[in-house]
């Protein structure tokens, strides 16, 4: 899976294409990807200025995207050192889309699930409460997309997104619009990791329309109870699939 799906999903470009924005993204990628380990300080001004043939000022710009992320940290006399995980901006958009690029990492899984879990039965709970007739024909929407969807995994995976995004819009509530780009890194890395055409999981599109038939029903607590198990499902999968590997 692209990162650029992700990009798309959240109805953004990613970053402009400047050469300071393209230098950040390859270094980015490096960081997440975990070719500069944590602690490590990355090559100098001069260096990375040769190795991308671009200017010293367009590998300082870049680097300042990276430290407004959370990824890099420059310290006068001493050099740029790329920081701990706990320190990065996890749900910058850029940082989750690079994961899309680089190898699975168990832990970050695992996080991603977490949270879903966290957040989303909870998220179902309140759209069956406050889900205005316009979201409920969104969320129908999407769930007929995926029912539709038979020309690729990717067309499905974004159907699937989609259905997610729209529970997460029915629940009306801004700090969890703020989470969406957590479900489609999730999503996303799911494919990638179990290497599995997510149409082929026959049981998911009518576990999803149960799903939405409890919003449309106003059964707040079928609803969430419906979007655990359907995230404990899916968690156990994934989590299978990455312990085989």
């Amino acid at each position: 899976m692209s990162e650029l799906i992700y990009y798309d999903l959240k109805q953004t470009s990613g970053m402009a294409a400047s050469l300071s924005v393209q230098v950040a993204k390859e270094i980015g990628r490096r960081i997440v990807s975990g070719s500069f380990e944590a602690g490590s300080l990355i090559d100098d001004e001069d260096a990375l200025a040769k190795r991308y043939q671009v200017s010293r000022v367009v590998v300082r710009d870049a680097v300042k995207i990276l430290v407004s992320k959370g990824l890099l940290d420059v310290r006068r006399g001493i050099g740029t050192r790329v920081l701990p995980r706990d320190r990065w901006n996890m749900l910058d958009d850029d940082v989750l889309a690079w994961h899309l690029s680089a190898p699975p990492n168990r832990k970050f899984l695992e996080q991603l699930m977490d949270v879903r879990l966290a957040f989303e039965p909870k998220a179902a709970r309140w759209a069956a409460e406050r889900a205005r007739p316009e979201d409920l024909i969104e969320i129908a929407a999407a769930c007929e997309r995926m029912a539709k969807t038979d020309n690729s995994a990717e067309d499905f995976i974004i159907a699937d997104s989609l259905f997610h995004k729209a529970i997460i819009k029915a629940a009306q509530n801004s700090f969890l619009a703020s989470m969406e780009g957590v479900i489609y890194s999730a999503l996303l890395v799911s494919i990638k990791v179990t290497n599995k055409d997510p149409r082929d999981n026959g049981a998911s599109i009518p576990f999803h329309r149960e799903v939405y038939e409890a919003i449309a029903a106003k059964d707040a607590e079928k609803a969430e109870l419906l979007t655990e198990k359907l995230l404990k499902d899916a968690s156990f999968r994934l989590s299978a699939t990455v312990n085989n590997k």
